[in-house]
């Protein structure tokens, strides 16, 4: 008897461990994938996903085993046998929940590490929020000594880091300011001084988002680019992401700002090269003589 229950539940644990897995992996309901972060997102939900179904499956099949096996028969009107006590049911019922959350936990972190989300609070003199040239920061003088206003809070930066590409090279970042106010984004590039209700990028070249709101709690979210992240009023926070597809993908405010919150929205244009520096060209402020 014992090892036919012994066989039954590594026959079960097989099948509920296999199916999990499958499942986990052959079924997407995420979008299409357009930013370096996507994989690295897709990697953990692919195992919370595994995860979740055997444990849904799991307590399912007990739970219905239970009422039909322990079912009352007709005409039977007395208690139920007491059971009370079984050290070796109530050792794995904790065991397994113990080492499935230490396991997400340990797992988690090291992806939000991986996205750049432990990266420390950084204080910067503070400055005027369309003026930051963010290509020339020097990260030795990111502190200032000299007296003035209360310095400026950044968020160390959530989005994968700029990656060297075929030849070794890491490319240049594209720096975007952007301004959230209800009901509506507003992007600024420093480099050209080129004001756009649209974030235009182009493809495979690293971006670095420096966002801060005007007025209430915001939340700037690109669904194909795994990235959500706040955008809070008197703090700069930072996102940063390289765009794989090209193509043009929602801007969603994932934060309730008022009355027209659902409104608020947007699109990023991910651009081949030579379409971005057209686009550049044709918005660029001309300097009058």
């Amino acid at each position: 008897m014992q090892i036919r229950t012994a066989l039954t539940t590594v026959l079960a644990t097989t099948g509920l461990v296999g199916t999990g897995l499958l499942v986990g992996n052959r079924v997407n309901m995420l979008p299409l994938d357009a930013s370096s972060n996507a994989a690295t997102y897709d990697s953990l939900f692919k195992v919370l996903f595994s995860i979740g179904t055997m444990l849904f499956l799991g307590i399912t099949i007990v739970l219905v085993y239970s009422l039909l096996r322990f079912r009352r028969t007709a005409g039977d009107t007395s208690d139920g046998v007491a059971i009370e006590g079984n050290l070796p049911l109530e050792i794995v019922w904790t065991a397994i929940p113990a080492v499935v959350i230490l396991f997400v936990g340990i797992y988690s972190y090291d992806i939000y590490e991986r996205m750049g989300g432990m990266a420390p609070l950084m204080d910067h003199a503070a400055m005027d929020h369309s003026a930051m040239d963010h290509s020339t920061i020097d990260q030795a003088a990111l502190v200032s000594d000299s007296p003035g206003p209360d310095p400026e809070r950044i968020w160390g930066g959530i989005g994968a880091a700029a990656t060297p590409d075929q030849t070794g090279v890491v490319p240049p970042t594209l720096p975007v300011e952007v301004t959230a106010m209800q009901f509506a984004f507003i992007f600024h590039y420093p480099q050209g001084d080129i004001t756009s209700g649209e974030l235009h990028v182009p493809l495979g070249q690293p971006v670095e988002l420096r966002m801060e709101a005007r007025d209430v709690i915001h939340a700037f979210w690109v669904p194909q680019f795994r990235l959500k992240q706040d955008v809070i009023p008197g703090q700069t926070t930072q996102l940063s992401f390289t765009p794989t597809r090209a193509g043009t993908y929602p801007i969603v405010c994932a934060e309730l700002c008022g009355a027209y919150h659902g409104g608020m929205r947007s699109n990023v244009v991910v651009h081949e090269r030579e379409s971005f520096d057209a686009w550049l060209a044709q918005n660029t402020p001309t300097t009058s003589t």
